[in-house]
């Protein structure tokens, strides 16, 4: 008995938790997803991340540190 109750409890209380947060997925309401300036912004943001990546990796102090480690690779006595 104590098992079924403590289930209920702890499933009433996810429901008070997720309507307070605003979130509706186990309690009967419909999850609907991101919206699209959500899906906006979040592309946007992974552009802007990729844009500053090729840069950082292509710049020269990435580049010759990149050849160096492969130059030192290829040399390396066995």
């Amino acid at each position: 008995m104590g098992g079924k109750f403590m289930e209920r409890s702890l499933s009433a209380l996810r429901c008070v938790w997720e309507a307070r947060l605003g979130r509706h997925t186990r309690c009967g309401g419909l999850d609907r997803g991101m919206t699209t300036s959500e899906y906006a912004v979040g592309t946007i943001a992974a552009c802007a991340f990729a844009a500053v990546l090729y840069k950082v990796v292509t710049s020269g102090a990435v580049l010759s540190a990149l050849q160096s480690l492969i130059k030192d690779a290829l040399d390396a006595k066995f």
